[in-house]
């Protein structure tokens, strides 16, 4: 219960807006604390609540904390990609401390079945409780101070009780990078007398907001697939404690009031027991509770779901925990005017704390049966799996090892065990050998995490979905795999090692080539580029005089005419193979009878590319840091990020090739701009265009996209249609494509295809945009198929529409080209099988033949 004091708090906040809360504000009646253990005021310089914490302040307080208090140690578990640290405080009592690896690894046991005899009744539960993953809903990270205050210095036989019984992995920021940027925005904007005002600045971030890191990524959508350093951390943590409850603080729109979950009934994933929403119930009845007794209204089983394992709230579903998702409605600065009020930082931040004090009560009043859960869950998986008639898996990509390896990486970061082959394997006309390919017994303790992993699913309880309805990630990775209905034997992985490629052939004077199936070779092209070698791509295929057949999309190096000698490029083609996993084939003659001589025309000189990328108001942040992340980390590939103010003024002849990845509002591009872009394309430039930025590209006279008209009447939106008004929002959306696997017929011939093995693609769907087919015979790379439904969902009327719809095209202008794409190529880092055909539309994208354009 809040202090009587509070009460007369509101009243004087409500009547002078920017008198500051202490304390007393905060924290439960009745509780002492120890005067040893540092306030967060006295190490922040200001109240709670009184300014947006930053992140570096956050950190030198747990430091504090960890210094003074014996019930708290402090674990920094990684960085940032701006170099922040991570941070874990293991709080719990001293006692506990004195045997934490103990307790951990009697907790394991629980997962085990060989060992789950460990007897619950004198466990503790262990519970990750963390904040703020996305950086602008900040009241989560600002009631961690106030939490791990309260853990560290709240005296009594309650706290002491709890913690006796409670391991807390206290995670006190998901995302340091974008709680830095959003603080530093509001903190800087903040006046004297606070304005609620909707329009003040402070409520008005610049792009791209502080909601995402570094590369403008959704670190909440990361938890599967962990594909940055923050989620990489925070998993190894995880998956070192195995926890039985994670709490995830988020905020929402400033005119809603308090969730919690459990989310919409019908919106679980299959996979997730029923007795996993039981005690998400259980545990709300303390969160309300809590919250009735402040007076805060809240609502739950509405709008937010469990379904994509993705998500913070929803990974520990899979993993025999429950998450719970807390959302906040946000004053987005210190104070905001909303439909309820207005919604002040400090009362948010109030309503965070106190639901993680409901939170640790339930966990405590609930602990046995938490505990029960969670060895019970993987019982019954382990039961599940003996019944299972699919026993292995298999995947692999005999022509890119990296890109397999790439897979493992992320199926290892899941405490999932993996085997290498003993020999090659061929199943369904597909071969699997031991340096390309991985094996994942069913029959282990993350059997239904593998399930959904690697499942294909079209049939769903409801038609709506809080994220992606799918994400089988074999296809995501553009990988050959296959379920085995026996086990094969193979050699365990203890740990992974990037595959390396190697130099066939001695030292050449005349020619290198190599092929660019693998992932990295975008890598090893710009690479060789940057240091002056003139490159070749060939266009027809051509033969090694030792018999092998090198397919169109090879890149051939001439040893004569550059500017490096022999032995330097020698050097530079080891350092490809080292670093790239590329093979590259030493040639000792050009000449070739059965295919393209080294000599031919069919040999295309590349250009290096000099890459710029428009960035900011009405350009969706996340398909943009996709691109960057792409380009900057995977390739080493530079790009210059250019916000739209700027390159209205730009010379764009410092570059010959222009990003514009997808819209999300109006883009003010100047008039007299698109003039000297049209100019800048017709003199050789090429413009790659994604998903919305096509119709910009239609609209302006750059490209000839001409987009699929919505059947409406398969949708039933005609008025001949009645429905419920109920049923209004349900039915809209339905129509929402989310995310789904369709299949797409590709013609390997075109440079947009060159370095593909397989004439069948799985494409990632996550918009309604559908492309017709190019009138020119030569013009359609990427068809999606009559039938293409592979995964997820998609309703009926959006079926219709992107059968035998285009994925690709391209338009000519001048000398330059347009290529537009109708879907995201790189879809969260993890979409790996398309990245490609982004790459190929930098690097050959001035080839391709203007026949074949729209």
């Amino acid at each position: 219960m809040i202090r009587t004091f509070s009460l007369l708090l509101l009243l004087v906040l409500s009547r002078y807006g920017d008198a500051q809360p202490d304390l007393r504000y905060y924290l439960p009646d009745g509780v002492t604390y120890d005067p040893a253990i540092p306030t967060p005021a006295s190490v922040i310089g200001h109240e709670v609540g009184e300014w947006h914490v930053s992140h570096d302040r956050l950190v030198q307080y747990m430091h504090a904390l960890d210094e003074a208090s014996d019930r708290i140690t402090l674990e920094v578990t990684g960085y940032t990609h701006e170099a922040r640290p991570l941070l874990v405080l293991y709080i719990t009592s001293p006692g506990n401390h004195a045997r934490l690896e103990a307790i951990r690894e009697q907790h394991l046991q629980l997962t085990d079945q060989a060992t789950s005899a460990a007897d619950i009744q004198k466990m503790p539960v262990v519970f990750y409780m963390g904040f703020s993953v996305h950086g602008n809903e900040s009241s989560g990270v600002n009631a961690a101070l106030l939490t791990a205050y309260h853990l560290a210095a709240a005296q009594g036989e309650e706290i002491e009780d709890y913690l006796a019984h409670t391991v807390v992995l206290f995670d006190p920021c998901f995302n340091p990078d974008g709680i830095q940027r959003f603080s530093t925005w509001v903190n800087s904007r903040k006046s004297k007398m606070t304005s609620p005002d909707p329009n003040d600045t402070e409520h008005h971030e610049a792009w791209p907001g502080g909601r995402f890191n570094h590369y403008w990524f959704d670190l909440n959508r990361d938890w599967l697939v962990a594909q940055h350093p923050e989620s990489q951390a925070r998993l190894k943590t995880f998956h070192r404690w195995k926890p039985n409850l994670l709490t995830d603080h988020h905020e929402m729109g400033t005119n809603a009031t308090f969730f919690f979950q459990p989310g919409v009934p019908s919106r679980s994933h299959p996979l997730t027991p029923a007795k996993n929403q039981e005690l998400t119930r259980r545990m709300g009845l303390f969160h309300a509770k809590a919250l009735d007794e402040l007076g805060s209204f809240y609502y739950t089983q509405e709008t937010f779901d469990d379904f994509y394992y993705g998500k913070g709230s929803t990974f520990p579903d899979i993993q025999g925990a429950v998450g719970i998702l807390f959302e906040q409605a946000s004053a987005r600065g210190h104070a905001q005017e909303s439909v309820n009020g207005i919604v002040r930082f400090e009362f948010t931040i109030r309503n965070q704390f106190v639901t993680t004090l409901s939170s640790l009560t339930a966990a405590n009043a609930l602990r046995e049966d938490l505990l029960a859960y969670q060895r019970q869950f993987f019982r019954d998986a382990a039961a599940e799996a003996s019944k299972d008639p699919i026993r292995t898996i298999i995947f692999g990509a005999s022509k890119d090892k990296a890109r397999a390896f790439l897979l493992a990486q992320v199926i290892a970061r899941q405490d999932i065990e993996m085997f290498t082959p003993n020999a090659t394997l061929t199943v369904n006309g597909k071969t699997f050998d031991p340096g390309s390919s991985y094996l994942v017994p069913l029959n282990q303790q993350q059997y239904r995490l593998i399930k959904s992993m690697f499942e294909k699913r079209t049939r769903f309880e409801d038609s709506a979905f809080y994220d992606i309805s799918t994400w089988t990630l074999p296809l995501a990775f553009g990988l050959d795999y296959e379920e085995l209905k026996t086990p094969i034997a193979g050699k365990q992985i203890d740990s992974l090692k990037f595959p390396q490629g190697k130099r066939i052939g001695s030292k050449s004077d005349y020619a290198y080539v190599f092929e660019t199936h693998g992932f990295y070779a975008p890598r090893a092209i710009y690479r060789l580029l940057h240091q002056g070698l003139r490159l070749k791509v060939a266009s027809n295929p051509f033969y090694h005089p030792d018999g092998k057949k090198f397919e169109r999309g090879s890149i051939l190096i001439p040893i004569a005419d550059q500017d490096r000698s022999a032995n330097q490029i020698e050097y530079l083609i080891d350092e490809i193979t080292r670093e790239d996993g590329i093979d590259v084939h030493a040639f000792n003659t050009g000449l070739d009878y059965r295919g393209s001589s080294l000599g031919s025309n069919a040999f295309m000189a590349l250009r290096k590319p000099e890459i710029a990328m428009v960035v900011g108001d009405g350009i969706a942040p996340t398909d943009a840091g996709e691109i960057w992340h792409l380009l900057d980390t995977r390739f080493n590939i530079p790009v210059t990020l250019i916000t739209v103010d700027v390159f209205n003024r730009a010379n764009l002849n410092k570059y010959n090739t222009l990003i514009l990845s997808p819209w999300q509002g109006a883009v003010n591009f100047s008039e007299s701009m698109k003039e000297k872009l049209k100019t800048w394309v017709q003199n050789g430039g090429v413009v790659i265009g994604l998903e919305s930025a096509l119709n910009w590209l239609n609209a302006s006279g750059l490209g000839k996209f001409d987009m699929k008209k919505t059947d409406d009447s398969q949708a039933g939106s005609t008025a001949a249609v009645s429905r419920a008004y109920a049923d209004m929002e349900a039915f809209k959306r339905a129509q929402v494509t989310s995310g789904v696997i369709l299949e797409a017929a590709a013609d390997l011939t075109h440079p947009l295809l060159y370095g593909y093995d397989n004439n069948r693609l799985p494409i990632f769907k996550s918009n309604n945009l559908c492309m017709e087919k190019a009138a020119s015979a030569y013009g359609n790379p990427l068809v999606i198929s009559n039938s293409p439904l592979v995964s997820g969902y998609i309703s009926r009327a959006n079926m219709n529409n992107v059968k035998n719809s285009a994925v690709a095209g391209v338009s000519a202008l001048g000398t330059g080209r347009v290529i537009g794409f109708t879907e995201n190529l790189c879809f969260r880092a993890f979409w790996l099988g398309t990245s490609k055909m982004l790459t190929n539309a930098i690097f050959y994208g001035p080839l391709i033949h203007p026949a074949s354009c729209r």
